[in-house]
């Protein structure tokens, strides 16, 4: 169970557009990079990434980058070289279902990036994302608005985003299709809410 992803839904009663992102493109193939091309006319200082890792560029529960994916993972890494890339999983890396750090390490390995340790998992975790890139040696970041999420999932990887006062770029169809009502539903979300004249906050305006 993500009590985080519980307890902040309560957030989201209050403010909806928590969940809708900056950008959105269709599968982790079509990320623009560098990240700042992906906001349209709006040109963000994007210093560092956060990705998500099932279902974003991996098949969900494997520790590799799906082979089709290699290119663009490849572009991501060059421009964004450690420190300026962190992997955040709800899977590897969580010290509820990876206690042993076994997943994130071979995640790790696997990838040349290191992967968060976290107890609070997504969306909930946004100031251990932060206080990583500020500690970390060598990084450029100095403040949230410089860091973009990509991620496949609204309710976690967007919202996590919304509230660190970060940018979000949301990968709509992910490497598996998923036959879960609740993601098929959680797809149609952001349609609704931006007919009802919501917007993804922007980063200056999130706190």
């Amino acid at each position: 169970m993500n009590l985080s992803a519980t307890l902040n839904a309560f957030r989201l009663i209050r403010n909806p557009a928590l969940c809708l992102p900056h950008a959105t493109i269709p599968t982790f193939n079509d990320l623009p990079v560098p990240l700042s091309n992906a906001f349209g006319s709006v040109k963000p200082d994007i210093r560092a990434v956060v990705l998500d890792k099932d279902n974003c560029f991996t098949v969900p529960k494997e520790n590799v980058v799906y082979k089709p994916y290699t290119d663009i993972f490849n572009s991501l890494l060059t421009h964004y070289p450690p420190p300026h890339l962190l992997i955040v999983s709800n899977s590897a890396g969580t010290t509820s279902s990876d206690p042993l750090g076994r997943a994130s390490s071979l995640l790790s390995s696997n990838t040349k990036i290191p992967v968060l340790q976290h107890s609070t998992k997504k969306p909930g975790c946004g100031p251990q994302i932060l206080q990583h890139f500020l500690d970390a040696p060598g990084s450029s970041v100095t403040s949230a608005e410089q860091i973009a999420v990509v991620g496949d999932r609204l309710f976690t990887d967007v919202m996590l985003a919304n509230l660190m006062g970060s940018w979000s770029v949301w990968v709509k169809d992910g490497v598996m299709e998923s036959r879960n009502p609740f993601i098929a539903w959680e797809r149609k979300l952001p349609g609704r809410l931006t007919r009802l004249g919501l917007k993804a906050p922007m980063p200056a305006m999130t706190k």
